[in-house]
């Protein structure tokens, strides 16, 4: 592999099939949501959000995004309900976004955009770990939350008041006493469907579950984003923004809604 996959001109999105064939493969993330064909499933359950006892233990940045990453050794932050068989232990979230306000997340609604998309990565408990769960078409479940531009997020801000700290490659801090919850919107009405991770290695394990409510964040708390950088310490600076993969065909897969 010449070049390291990223999202510039030359190792962006449209070159990651070279390395990485299952780029185009039957069910690849992210999509467009259509609300008028997704279909509204009756026998879908609510979910069910576990996040009282996570334990949040670092923040990095891995070059193309940055995670905050959870103690997933027990049951500490799990995720149930919805399309889910069993329970799903959260072990990390990052998010996407653009380098302007409206053109950031990875879904897409009726072909728009949000300012940002959030990913709650969660684990199949029954594969015993994450390196296992991937390797299985239901080993992660994902939530999505898209982030639009309006008031600023009090939740948000403790994960922002961090970056500074990790503006380049490699670098991470720790980060513990972070309550998920703040970033959940008051509606947990989702849309759902079989897709991939929306990042190499592209692996077609994810059940995706993506909240038809956003959450609001505002500019500035958008430009904080927007200051980190792709690059590691000592090389060119290279802002780290547009940081998503465009939406990819749906094939075969019916997206369907929890709700009319």
């Amino acid at each position: 592999m010449s070049h390291h996959w990223g999202y510039g001109k030359n190792n962006g999105p449209d070159h990651w099939h070279q390395d990485f064939p299952i780029a185009k493969g039957e069910r690849q993330s992210p999509v467009d949501i259509d609300t008028k064909a997704a279909k509204y499933d009756p026998g879908l359950k609510p979910l069910s959000i576990s996040y009282e006892q996570a334990a949040s233990r670092k923040i990095l940045n891995n070059g193309h995004s940055f995670n905050v990453e959870f103690d997933d050794s027990q049951d500490k932050a799990v995720l149930k309900g919805g399309p889910l068989d069993g329970p799903y232990r959260l072990a990390q979230f990052h998010f996407h976004w653009g380098s302007s306000d409206g053109q950031g997340s990875e879904h897409t609604v009726d072909k728009a955009k949000y300012a940002a998309e959030l990913h709650l990565v969660h684990w199949n408990t029954k594969y015993g770990d994450f390196g296992k769960a991937v390797t299985h078409p239901d080993g992660l479940a994902v939530l999505g939350i898209f982030l639009k531009i309006g008031n600023a997020t009090v939740g948000l801000q403790k994960v922002l008041d961090t970056l500074d700290s990790i503006k380049t490659k490699g670098k991470s801090a720790d980060f513990t006493n972070f309550d998920p919850r703040g970033l959940l919107p008051g509606s947990l009405d989702y849309w759902t469907y079989p897709g991939s991770l929306t990042t190499p290695p592209l692996l077609e394990c994810v059940t995706w579950i993506v909240l038809k409510e956003p959450i609001t964040v505002s500019s500035e708390q958008m430009l904080q984003f927007r200051k980190l950088n792709f690059n590691g310490e000592g090389e060119p600076e290279e802002l780290m923004v547009d940081n998503w993969r465009p939406a990819q065909p749906l094939k075969n897969r019916q997206i369907k809604a929890s709700f009319k």
